[in-house]
């Protein structure tokens, strides 16, 4: 019994160790975060209610919403068919397709807007939208465009996860009982992916409020014209106003962790949006 004890000290002692690491570096990254975000909402929150009554701010806020809003939409219209799509039909090339339409969420924003500056300013198909009344280039219009670039793939991956995670063959019972493709999908598969639905919308939404790296590049950065709260937070730093910029951080900051509780509490996983992987439908 006395060797048997000694042999498994040894092994105790390397499990708490272990133990010991593994808690010490995930309190290290939890308290880096939470520090890295107190030090902005500490000198944020307290102008916040001053900030949000001038005339720049609410300009910032109400073009954030009415864009985000927009190009959330835009994801939703087609990242529900698309997803669909991609997961029940038989594609030839769908691997390949799935690799295309990920390549904007690999790409630095910055790299999304000068390829979106190119195509919608330099092309003849650019030219033919102003043509028609449909500038995208230093308009509103653009941002919504830039942000839909962006953020479309994030939508696609969470509502592919949920797709997958439906059992397919409740849409042939579905169909065995005399319903279309498309009734099927109505009536069967779109309600049970609610969940996923809203969680990817609100997730999305929170992005795009945030953007501005190919939104920056598309349509540019000029006070009351083109000014969501990112660009405002990046102007009124450059200029040194830091009340201002660190109120437009601190609306950000609560957007996103709301955001983020929504998103869990409607049963999405952070994680399962880079991975494709992660969804349940409830």
């Amino acid at each position: 019994m006395t060797a048997e004890a000694n042999k498994i000290k040894p092994t105790q002692r390397k499990n708490a160790v272990f133990s010991a690491i593994v808690s010490l570096c995930i309190a290290i990254l939890a308290g880096f975060i939470v520090l890295a975000l107190y030090m902005v909402l500490a000198r944020g929150l307290p102008n916040l209610w001053a900030s949000l009554h001038t005339a720049e701010i609410m300009f910032a806020m109400k073009l954030s919403l009415l864009t985000s809003l927009a190009s959330t939409a835009l994801c939703v219209l087609f990242a529900v068919p698309v997803a669909y799509g991609l997961t029940r039909f038989n594609i030839k090339g769908g691997g390949v397709l799935s690799m295309i339409m990920d390549i904007p969420m690999a790409l630095p924003p910055i790299v999304s807007g000068v390829a979106l500056l190119l195509l919608f300013g330099t092309t003849a198909f650019g030219r033919w939208l102003t043509a028609i009344g449909l500038p995208l280039v230093f308009t509103v219009q653009g941002i919504v465009v830039a942000q839909f670039f962006v953020n479309m793939p994030y939508m696609l991956r969470v509502m592919r996860s949920t797709f997958e995670d439906i059992d397919a063959r409740m849409e042939f019972v579905a169909r065995t009982l005399g319903c279309s493709r498309s009734q099927a999908f109505f009536k069967v598969t779109l309600p049970l992916s609610k969940n996923g639905l809203v969680a990817g919308a609100v997730i999305t939404w929170a992005r795009a409020l945030g953007e501005f790296g190919a939104a920056l590049m598309l349509v540019g950065a000029t006070r009351l014209k083109t000014e969501t709260l990112p660009v405002s937070l990046y102007l009124n730093m450059s200029c040194g106003d830091l009340e201002l910029a660190l109120a437009a951080a601190s609306i950000l900051i609560v957007i996103s962790v709301l955001s983020l509780f929504i998103f869990e509490a409607m049963g999405g996983s952070p994680a399962g949006i880079t991975r494709g992987t992660g969804w349940r439908s409830r």
